[in-house]
């Protein structure tokens, strides 16, 4: 049989509706465009500048005072987070024994307080003696004269005021403390502090953990988040700022956060992240096998959506006296 009459046959007794595919094309391409530019003329994303640890300093420098003095104590919530950062066990997801985050383990090391604080300081301690004095008398202290001086600032920074571009608190003993945490505080308005975080020995310096981990340590960047609508019960990763709508892809996955089992209090929310994954996991993997799967792949038959598509095609008479034959059941060639 040659391959004209094998096309005759596999469409015989088949209503064909002629259209004009690079008219449709062209036409739909040009509507598109239209409205692409007109959406995006009234609609688009506001150009919002990025915060930095700078911006924080001059914003709300007591609360950067608060979270330095918390990242030297080891009471930050990067300090105790967990995997990939350290060993702590504060923000660790698990399901019984299923936990990959503990299986992964520490790869990405961060020491808060040599990073985010001292580290820092000693490169800003070239050429300032009352810096390089601060840090060796904070490296000559024990741990119990440490905790004892970051404690008393802890109680005392909550009264700080800044005089002079200076963090001043009331009196106290706090050993070097003061000075580290107000030394911390110029070089964040200086703006030298968000490079000195950035620094990872490479050409390129693109990883910005540390900065984004020492600034979520602090209060500032949630209200921040709060005001642009990106936190998780304002639909977080759905929005970008100022309530536009982002990546609508992620509906699925932000959605379960809206419910109030993932939100605090709620018998998932400690665990949200972890759940979260593995239903999209299993909701992926059901979507992919819905071909095999014998009560779901047959739903578009009950539910004859199929129809409503090509309604046109369906609203023909049958040609020749030929009734009409679902899309499945064409002859096949032979």
């Amino acid at each position: 049989m040659t391959p004209a009459a094998r096309q005759a046959a596999y469409y015989r007794g088949i209503r064909m509706v002629p259209y004009d595919l690079l008219k449709e094309v062209a036409v739909a391409m040009l509507v598109l465009l239209v409205l692409v530019a007109v959406l995006a003329a009234a609609l688009s994303s506001p150009d919002v500048p990025p915060l930095t640890i700078q911006k924080w300093s001059q914003d709300d420098p007591v609360d950067l005072a608060t979270t330095v003095a918390a990242e030297l104590s080891g009471q930050s919530a990067s300090a105790q987070y967990g995997p990939p950062y350290d060993e702590g066990d504060a923000s660790v997801q698990s399901l019984g024994p299923f936990s990959p985050q503990k299986w992964a383990g520490v790869h990405i090391p961060v020491d808060p307080a040599n990073d985010f604080v001292l580290q820092p300081l000693r490169y800003a301690a070239v050429g300032n003696p009352d810096l390089t004095a601060a840090l060796s008398t904070w490296d000559a202290a024990g741990d119990t004269q440490r905790s004892a001086w970051l404690d008393a600032y802890a109680h005392a920074v909550g009264q700080a005021t800044v005089q002079g571009g200076h963090l001043a608190v009331p009196s106290g003993d706090y050993g070097p403390v003061a000075t580290l945490v107000d030394e911390d505080l110029q070089l964040a308005r200086s703006g030298a502090l968000d490079g000195l975080l950035l620094r990872s020995g490479r050409f390129y310096q693109t990883d910005f953990t540390r900065p984004l981990l020492f600034m979520v340590d602090g209060g500032w960047i949630s209200e921040m988040a709060k005001d642009e609508h990106l936190v998780g019960d304002q639909w977080g990763m759905m929005n970008e700022t100022g309530q536009y709508p982002g990546q609508t892809w992620l509906w699925l996955y932000t959605v379960w956060y809206q419910l109030p089992a993932f939100q605090g209090g709620g018998p998932l929310a400690a665990n949200a992240d972890l759940v979260v994954v593995l239903l999209m996991v299993v909701l992926t993997a059901l979507l992919a096998l819905v071909p095999f799967i014998p009560v779901l792949r047959d739903v578009p038959r009950w539910i004859p959506v199929y129809r409503l598509i090509w309604r046109s095609y369906y609203r023909l008479p049958s040609r020749s006296g030929t009734a009409e034959r679902p899309m499945e059941e064409r002859p096949r060639a032979g």
